[in-house]
């Protein structure tokens, strides 16, 4: 019976550390929205590039947030469970300003999004 209730007990903590975990930093930053087939494989991206990834998200190629600064690429998070390209797809290979959450996992950097806009 120890052992059941113990085993009850640390899978509670367990789903509680899952649901109220670290939720990740608040912040703003602006960056180039490429997609990660043509920019990861060969490098692509830029106006030259617009076309190319625009027929590759429409194909489902996952776009993502560049900071060319620093090289680091940020994978859009579904945070409410909607298609990430939706929100990029009018700004692709444009430079942008996005606002939410940044969550880093396993070695990724993911932004849940919550506004973009055309960076000023």
């Amino acid at each position: 019976m120890k052992t059941v209730i113990l085993t009850m007990i640390a899978a509670a903590l367990a789903l509680a550390q899952h649901d109220h975990g670290d939720k990740g930093k608040e912040m703003t930053m602006t960056g180039l929205v490429v997609d990660t087939g043509c920019y990861m494989s060969h490098d692509s991206k830029g106006e030259k590039h617009e076309a190319c990834a625009n027929a590759c998200a429409k194909a489902g190629v996952p776009l993502a947030l560049l900071d060319e600064a620093t090289g680091t690429l940020y994978i859009p998070v579904a945070s409410d469970h909607k298609n990430q390209n939706a929100k990029l797809m009018p700004f692709i290979e444009k430079k942008v300003t996005v606002t939410g959450t940044l969550i880093e996992k396993g070695g990724v950097k993911g932004f849940a999004i919550k506004t973009v806009e055309a960076a000023k």
